[in-house]
């Protein structure tokens, strides 16, 4: 720190002391490692990248043609000298029309690479988080992932194919600028150059607050999303409650960050851009004065001047571009580093399933868990030494209050999460164990707690778990779930629309339908998360019998916060503060009387 100091005070710049710092807390470091990953899509498409630059040249050594061309135009009209008149300005238009079109088909290949890249890395993203781990990827909102998948997807997509043929296209506009001016005139080089140095040291500074300010927004901006994406998720509880104007306001709190965070970027840019506008006009009004020296004295005509000065703002726009790469480079790199830390989430554990379990699945697995200890704090446990049972032809209820654990033992057995200690196994028939992973999956039915519908038809959400489903196998589904009756009174049956999260129908007619659509998938093993909380006793008896009696070889977990269904069940375990303890007949039937 003390060496960083010394080095402002002698060299007299604080943005080299930013640049010290930066490179030292790694930064700079980081800012490579982002941008090698954006190259990866650069390299992908690196043939239309190649073209998109080349075009890109082309139609600026046209645009140089064009103003030469002009010159001399210039000087033969004031010199009264037509010889040359036609020629001249045919390639002056020449130069101009095919330069328009190079920029057409230039914006047309930019604008399909952009997308593609895009929709790659859009859904790139997409899969990983789909397949990453439960825990890790909890760790993120879902406002916050939107925006990731988004707007920093949308950034990185643009600076993959525009920044690097961008910077190579203003660095030979700007050599070959240069290149012409110094052909006529050294002197006026050196003015358009002027402002070079003090661009540079400005460069340096914009990289601090740049990319300061950027992860500022970014972060602002997905604190906003994920606000706006919780409301409107937990809309019917807000209304509910009569705390709308409570969100309204919180929204507006939101909004006063982002706002905040956006004006203080805008004013960092408008700085600069005053700066940057200052320098250029009095680089532009020296030039200016040079020329009418030059044309006063005799030793340029009207059209060398007309070059100078159009090439001279040429020649500052190219270095402009130049410095003003920075911070695209930058942004894009906050972009990347914030999707970088998506393709980091750990994926779940997933393991081949071979067709000798395909072939067991027709009799039925046992779920075995045996001595689990979980915890999702450290400092607190959700399960210790829990131990569990479920054959095939059985109903396993798991009673308990809310918040005792009974979701995390269906999280465990889904293979969403994974125990510290102990085992969560599958066994087939034949005495083969598979500890719970991704890939077994597709053995299980499950209905999660709350309102899993989306929106579209009843025959639409059905047929998520099984497209090639026939009508007559979504009535069975639905007869079986106590859903027929209603769905066959709706104006349109199973073609009726509902809306997002089920919208239209009440929340046991909701979960009738989730319970459909799981038994549709017909996997042998059923996993009921306080699916029937929203239904009253007697349907809820209804559903179990027929799961017993139509369904005899699945394996069927229910929890259960209410104890009406005990006398349905082969077991029955109670979860509480971490414990699990499997009641005996007389405890579960005392237990069943008492409610």
């Amino acid at each position: 720190m003390e060496e960083t100091k010394k080095v402002k005070k002698v060299l007299g710049s604080e943005a080299l002391g930013i640049l010290l710092g930066r490179w030292r807390d790694g930064t700079f470091t980081e800012i490579l490692t982002d941008w090698k990953w954006i190259l990866t899509y650069t390299r992908r498409y690196r043939r239309a990248v190649w073209s998109y630059t080349i075009l890109g040249v082309i139609s600026s050594t046209l645009g140089l043609v064009s103003a030469v061309a002009s010159k001399y135009t210039i000087d033969i009209i004031t010199g009264y000298d037509s010889s040359q008149l036609w020629f001249v300005i045919l390639v002056m238009l020449l130069s101009a029309l095919i330069g328009l079109l190079l920029r057409s088909v230039t914006s047309r290949i930019s604008t399909r690479i952009s997308l593609w890249v895009n929709n790659d890395i859009q859904a790139e993203v997409f899969d990983r988080l789909l397949n990453a781990d439960w825990q890790a990827l909890n760790q993120f909102s879902s406002g916050d992932l939107l925006n990731r998948l988004t707007n920093d997807t949308g950034s990185v997509a643009s600076n993959a194919i525009h920044w690097l043929p961008d910077l190579i296209v203003a660095a030979y506009s700007f050599i070959a600028t240069l290149a012409v001016i110094l052909h006529y005139d050294w002197i006026m080089a050196l003015l358009a150059l002027a402002s070079a140095p003090f661009l540079l040291i400005t460069s340096r500074r914009l990289i601090g607050g740049m990319r300061s300010h950027q992860q500022k927004l970014r972060q602002v901006s997905s604190e906003l999303m994920a606000y706006e994406t919780e409301t409107f998720h937990n809309l019917d509880a807000i209304k509910g409650f009569g705390i709308t104007d409570r969100y309204s306001a919180g929204l507006r709190q939101q909004q006063e960050n982002f706002r905040k965070a956006s004006l203080d970027y805008n004013l960092f840019s408008i700085r600069a851009e005053a700066l940057l506008s200052i320098l250029g006009s009095a680089v532009q009004m020296a030039a200016f004065c040079y020329c009418l020296y030059l044309l006063w004295s005799g030793k340029i005509l009207y059209g060398t001047m007309t070059l100078f000065l159009s090439q001279g703002t040429k020649l500052t726009s190219a270095f402009n571009s130049l410095v003003r790469s920075v911070p695209s480079f930058l942004n894009a790199s906050v972009s990347a580093h914030r999707i970088r830390d998506l393709f980091a989430l750990r994926p779940e554990p997933t393991q081949a399933v071979d067709d000798t379990l395909e072939r067991a699945a027709a009799q039925g697995f046992t779920l075995q868990v045996e001595a689990v200890d979980f915890a999702y704090d450290p400092t607190r446990s959700v399960l210790c030494h829990a131990t569990l049972t479920a054959a095939p032809g059985e109903i396993v209820a798991l009673i308990g209050p809310s918040g005792g654990g009974k979701t995390t033992m269906i999280r465990l057995l889904l293979g969403l999460i994974r125990p510290s200690e102990g085992r969560a196994l599958l066994r087939t028939s034949s005495g083969q164990e598979i500890e719970m992973n991704a890939a077994l999956r597709r053995f299980f039915s499950y209905v999660p707690q709350g309102n899993t519908l989306l929106s579209g038809t009843i025959a639409e959400n059905l047929r998520m778990v099984k497209p090639d489903a026939t009508d007559k196998e979504l009535e069975q589904a639905l007869r079986s779930a106590c859903a027929w009756d209603f769905v066959s009174k709706m104006p349109e049956s199973i073609a009726s629309t509902v809306g997002e999260h089920g919208h239209g129908l009440s929340e046991g007619q909701a979960q009738r339908i989730a319970i459909a659509r799981a038994l549709l998938r017909d996997a042998p093993v059923l996993l009921l998360d306080e699916a029937t909380s929203a239904l009253d006793v007697a349907t809820e008896r209804i559903i179990l019998r027929n799961l017993v009696q139509q369904y005899p070889h699945k394996t069927c977990i229910v929890t259960t916060h209410r104890p009406t269904v005990i006398g349905l069940c082969r077991r029955v375990y109670q979860v509480s503060d971490g414990a699990l303890r499997q009641l005996s007949p007389e405890e579960a039937q005392r237990l069943a009387m008492e409610f």
